[in-house]
């Protein structure tokens, strides 16, 4: 076999093992370029545009008030996409107990609004679901995802070099369309979504295994550190410990601090405030950086004392191994793209997603072209043929089921975030047996159609029992919420389109060369030969 041949080999197979999983990460990290968007939507009572100092001031006086004495607190402003301001607190441990990790918890948390007055918001992920389902999948432990992401990561990267050295004339392809077998059409429009963003892909599959590269390539870390904590302390230093001194001292107004904590960033904005020992003259406060600043990722923390408001220190310098794996975590995920650059940034992963849709089809076609009776394929074609309906067709489904669930779903239901995410796994192997349950071309029509009565339903829905229907947002001139809306029409547009091109197709009756026998198609929408 020659170089190319090998490369084709290696191109279709590190492409099909993996290929189903990799489409639900592109999806989902494309997804996830949208992640605040989402999160605004899923809890539509939080106003978007916020007083700081005024939230600052009431977020103050109410953890002061409900969380006296607590071990920290923790206020997490919106950026410019976000809306709401969470506050969570932890309390003292007890005699005897081990100090317990921070985390979230029902009662130890509170949502304020735009105007900093508490509200009730429904447990929900929102975007950051997708966001995770990207690197951590779901319902498997974190680190197995984690690995598996990562080999499909490097499958990846291998069949896009792979796929470049094999197609010889791809950058000619690109800008040719030639109609004709299904084959071909298929051929074209993987080469296209390949090539329109591949610098983007190169960049996207490497740094999302950088962001990683310490689960991966832990050697590293340990010929350097005595442990890994000893390592995550020395790359994200925490506030300075000091024990509570029970010598009680007002805390020190945190819109100064923060004012001085952005002066030292040049002009940076401030993203998380962290406290410790508040209400205590050893009180201690540190504000972290908005991710969204700079194409750094990395929070420049700055610590000051809780009781004074006196400068101690930070943000400390990173060396220049530190700036580079920070820069290629931003660059993967984004978070510093202005909207222009963020639009780009989602379509060529939706360019991606796309690519490797097409991919997993082309598979099934080619091989089915190539039988003397395309009619008679063996079972592993078939079950590729069907299972691509259930992922390809039926993931974007699910996650439109998710948004029903979050609109349906008992606000004060136990446990509702997880029932969100339970909705959409279940809508989605719904689609999965619908799939196998059905010819390829039904179970593509009856999967889109589907998606298209559920994504017009949800901003109907929207329109007349919530206050962020297209028309109520565009009225508010909420920008990113009518977005979300028109994002729903157009995805309904989208899959009734795609419903009625499957069902109008009329598959190539061409015969390989030296075939005469007559033809016609099945209602699989197989040519198949006539005896």
């Amino acid at each position: 076999m020659t170089l190319r041949q090998t490369q084709a080999v290696l191109h279709t197979w590190s492409g099909l093992l993996v290929g189903w999983a990799l489409y639900t990460i592109f999806l989902a990290g494309t997804v996830s370029f949208w992640r605040d968007e989402i999160s605004r939507w899923t809890r539509p009572m939080l106003g978007h545009q916020t007083d700081r100092a005024l939230v600052l001031d009431r977020a103050q006086t109410f953890l002061d008030t409900n969380a006296r004495g607590a071990k920290s607190w923790t206020i997490e402003l919106p950026g410019d996409r976000g809306a709401g301001t969470l506050l969570t607190w932890q309390p003292q441990s007890k005699a005897g107990e081990k100090q317990a990790r921070r985390r979230r918890r029902g009662d130890h948390e509170q949502w304020l609004d735009e105007r900093g007055r508490p509200v009730i918001v429904p447990e929900t992920r929102g975007g950051d679901f997708f966001y995770r389902l990207h690197f951590d999948l779901h319902y498997i432990p974190v680190l197995w995802g984690r690995w598996f992401v990562g080999f499909c990561a490097m499958m990846m990267l291998v069949a896009i070099v792979s796929g470049v050295i094999t197609h010889k004339k791809i950058f000619k392809d690109f800008f040719t369309f030639r109609p004709g077998t299904r084959q071909r059409n298929w051929l074209d429009g993987h080469n296209a979504t390949a090539v329109l963003a591949l610098p983007f892909h190169l960049m996207i599959t490497y740094t999302g295994l950088i962001t990683l590269m310490t689960l991966y390539m832990p050697w590293g870390v340990a010929a350097n550190y005595p442990s890994r904590e000893a390592f995550y302390k020395d790359l994200l230093p925490s506030p300075q410990v000091v024990g509570r001194l029970e010598k009680p001292a007002p805390l020190a107004n945190l819109d100064r601090v923060v004012a001085e904590a952005e002066r030292r960033w040049n002009r940076g904005h401030a993203g998380i405030i962290r406290i410790t020992e508040p209400g205590d003259t050893a009180a201690r406060i540190q504000v972290l950086r908005r991710l969204s600043d700079r194409i750094v990722d990395g929070g420049q923390a700055i610590g000051f004392d809780g009781a004074t408001g006196a400068w101690l220190k930070g943000p400390e310098p990173q060396s220049g191994g530190a700036v580079t794996r920070d820069v290629m975590i931003g660059l993967h995920a984004g978070r510093f793209a202005p909207m222009t650059m963020r639009w780009l940034y989602f379509l060529c992963s939706l360019a991606g997603t796309v690519m490797v849709a097409t991919g997993l089809v082309l598979w099934g076609v080619k091989r089915r072209e190539k039988l003397a009776n395309p009619a008679q394929a063996h079972i592993g074609i078939r079950l590729i043929e069907r299972f691509n309906v259930g992922f390809i067709a039926g993931l974007p489904v699910a996650m439109i089921g998710f948004l029903w669930a979050n609109r349906l779903i008992d606000s004060a239901a136990k446990g509702r975030a997880d029932l969100e995410i339970l909705a959409m796994f279940l809508l989605w192997a719904f689609c999965i047996l619908v799939g196998l349950g059905r010819p390829p071309r039904q179970g593509w029509i009856t999967v889109f159609a589907l998606g298209s009565l559920l994504a017009a339903g949800l901003a109907l829905f929207d329109q007349i029992a919530t206050p962020t229907g297209l028309v109520s947002s565009l009225m508010q001139r909420d920008i990113a919420m009518a977005g979300m809306e028109a994002g729903f029409i157009v995805v309904a547009l989208v899959f009734a389109l795609l419903a009625r091109k499957v069902a109008r197709h009329t598959p190539s009756t061409r015969l390989p060369r030296g075939r005469h026998t007559r033809m016609q198609v099945s209602k699989a929408g197989i040519a198949v030969p006539v005896e």
